[in-house]
């Protein structure tokens, strides 16, 4: 048993802040004003300028490509194309990989305000098949090693480029799929640990993972699902198939479905592919788009939603998310749920008559405020290409104040997991009016992140019977103002009221994760 006294910051519906907390095996006994007497024997921490949260939750993310992308060749630093061609290089003498990975280009970011191109990856790496993922994670540019590898097939499918070497579309997924099945088993159980290692740091115990990339015989969710099963520290991973194959998810008894990639329903803004109603400013013949017909992705919504599935879709633009709107309305009029917690991923640029159904349909939006201070895509460029539009981006003073529930992740691999950076952004957003109290930024990467996956009377905020999921912060956030925030720091993340610990075992993983049960 240990008692904690201080800023005991709950996240409950009420946003307590109380000044006692008990925990005990692994649950709290107790949070409140007072100690009762029971505990006053007990070992005490006092916080002093400390702060004790629920710990957070990212409720967007690609973890097989983030642990894969995060071990490996990363762009993002460089501020020109030599730079760039010269990292590539040196990454390419020390390894023995027979395909190289990296992330990250972004034609904003360097100097020449380009994509690197084929023939500049030929000479920084011309003996091996190079993969280099945009900064969206919805393009690539590949050099001609990999070129010669692709089957005849891609070569017809729309989004090849080969005289620049850029993939995107249906032609970028059909490239990484081909290029993830390259991937050793060893090397994905290794990155993965050491991925989920590096979220703890940021005080990260619970991940809505999207999943389906590519690997042979979805490999990659078969491993996240050993993952969360096997993982010692009470790490909590919630998977999502990225699939519209419903025979799929319901052989491996999953209970969600959706993400990115097969239920993308559109592109993004970096790649000029994410769909909007008017054209873009600067491609008056360019409205982006949709990778399904209307049809289609009721077909999907309908079928999954009788399911009894939980349903959630990539939608970037406002073509997109009032696609994404009309099929979850139409599949919950189809067969009534009254809490289905479905969800649109992104909803970058909502319209106002999407975010109403929202509401009334009780549509949750798992949104990525980091966004909004991406130096990869700065808000420079959404002007340019979007116009006025860029200035209604994420409105999430208008969201909240509609009563959708908000959820916080990063889309890892494109930006990196960090609750605190998503939490400043919320609060920061570059237009004034639509950014969110501190308190509300917090709840979105903690309350809600339980609550979007019906974890909620488990996880999510500092109440009597719940795990013991929390993390220590060096202060209060409550305390702070917005422009402040990124002063934050973890201290300790403790799952089942103990203190994280690193260096799992591949093999202990994988052991208890084939004998273990537990939520997926």
């Amino acid at each position: 048993m240990k008692v904690y006294n201080g800023a005991i910051v709950s996240c409950d519906p009420k946003n307590s802040v109380h000044n006692y907390l008990v925990e005990d095996k692994g649950r709290i006994l107790y949070a409140g004003a007072e100690l009762p007497a029971a505990y006053r024997g007990a070992p005490l921490e006092k916080l002093g300028g400390r702060a004790l949260l629920p710990c957070f939750g990212d409720t967007h993310i690609h973890f097989a490509s983030h642990a894969l992308f995060n071990a490996g060749l990363n762009v993002r630093s460089a501020r020109s194309l030599p730079e760039m061609s010269g990292q590539i290089a040196d990454f390419a003498r020390g390894s023995s990989d027979s395909i190289l990975m990296g992330f990250g280009a972004s034609p904003h970011m360097v100097a020449e305000r380009r994509l690197i191109a084929r023939d500049e990856l030929d000479r920084a790496c011309p003996d091996r098949p190079l993969f280099l993922v945009k900064y969206d994670g919805h393009a690539c540019i590949v050099n001609s090693r990999l070129i010669a590898l692709l089957p005849d097939e891609v070569k017809e499918m729309r989004g090849y480029h080969p005289d620049t070497g850029e993939m995107n579309q249906e032609a970028f997924f059909a490239v990484a799929d081909l290029v993830t099945k390259k991937v050793s088993l060893p090397r994905t159980i290794r990155n993965m640990l050491r991925a989920v290692d590096e979220m703890a740091d940021k005080g990260i115990g619970l991940m809505h993972t999207v999943s389906g990339v590519g690997f042979p015989l979805d490999l990659d969710v078969t491993l996240e699902t050993l993952l969360g099963r096997g993982l010692n520290s009470g790490f909590q991973t919630r998977l999502f198939f990225q699939t519209m194959d419903l025979g799929k998810v319901k052989r491996r008894g999953l209970p969600r479905v959706g993400g990115c990639f097969a239920t993308a329903l559109d592109g993004s803004f970096g790649s000029g592919d994410a769909a909007l109603r008017a054209p873009y400013t600067d491609d008056t013949n360019n409205k982006g788009v949709l990778f399904y017909s209307d049809a289609q992705v009721v077909k999907f919504t309908k079928a999954a939603n009788r399911a009894g599935l939980q349903i959630e879709m990539h939608a970037i633009g406002d073509a997109a998310f009032d696609q994404a709107v009309m099929a979850l309305e139409t599949a919950l009029k189809d067969f009534p749920r009254a809490d289905h917690r479905h969800g649109i991923i992104h909803a970058s640029l909502p319209t106002d008559e999407g975010l109403k159904k929202c509401a009334d349909l009780g549509i949750h939006i798992p949104l990525q405020p980091a966004f909004l201070t991406w130096d990869l895509e700065p808000l420079a460029f959404l002007r340019g290409i979007m116009g006025e539009r860029a200035e209604k981006i994420s409105p999430l003073r208008k969201m909240a104040d509609m009563g959708i529930v908000l959820s916080g992740g990063s889309d890892a691999p494109c930006t990196l997991p960090d609750p605190i950076a998503g939490i400043h952004a919320a609060c920061n957003h570059y237009v004034p009016g639509q950014s969110l109290t501190v308190a509300e930024a917090v709840r979105m990467f903690t309350y809600n992140a339980a609550w979007t996956t019906f974890d909620e009377a488990e996880r999510g905020s500092l109440e009597t019977g719940k795990m013991a999921d929390m993390v220590m912060l060096n202060r209060n956030p409550l305390d702070m103002k917005p422009g402040e925030l990124l002063d934050l720091k973890v201290e300790t993340l403790l799952l089942k009221g103990e203190p994280y610990k690193k260096g799992q075992g591949a093999l202990s993983l994988l052991a208890r994760g084939l004998m273990a049960g537990g939520k997926i």
